[in-house]
């Protein structure tokens, strides 16, 4: 389980263009990481379109967004082009980044249980270093809660 203060565990994953991303391509800046369950269904396109909405939040803290998904490209690519998404979003198939960062679980819907991913974001400052753990965000809070996040872990914001 990543907690706050980690070193954000690296990891390269393709994006919706089948483009090879590294987190650790992203040194420098303070990057969002963002688990959702599956593209294209309501709660995750309220909360991609939020993201969308606020890119311009997102320029002027200085972070980049990386939405993360099991599906494959194919659908992550869809997904991205049919809402117009101006950010990154990756697709975790194996499902082994979701391991890695703790948000891969048992969910349990209608009586049936599976395993998918918790709906989390993980705020990464510059340094790599986890500053910020969201679980279980609500789509219509999330951008909200994730800018309040940058504020608090930007430099000279006072936050370690």
């Amino acid at each position: 389980m990543i907690e706050l203060g980690d070193q954000a565990p690296d990891f390269e994953l393709p994006d919706q263009d089948g483009r090879a991303i590294k987190l650790s391509d992203f040194r420098g800046k303070a990057v969002v990481l963002y688990f959702y369950p599956k593209a294209d269904t309501p709660g995750c396109t309220a909360q991609a379109c939020g993201v969308r909405e606020h890119h311009a939040d997102y320029d002027a803290a200085g972070a980049v967004v990386l939405g993360v998904s099991p599906d494959p490209v194919a659908k992550v690519k869809k997904f991205h082009e049919k809402q117009d998404l101006n950010f990154a979003l990756l697709a975790d198939e194996g499902h082994a980044v979701a391991d890695a960062y703790g948000v891969w679980v048992e969910k349990s819907m209608y009586g049936r249980k599976y395993f998918g991913n918790e709906r989390s974001t993980f705020v990464i400052d510059d340094g790599g270093k986890v500053a910020a753990v969201l679980r279980k965000v609500k789509p219509a809070e999330h951008d909200d809660r994730v800018l309040a996040a940058l504020a608090e872990s930007a430099p000279g914001s006072g936050t370690p």
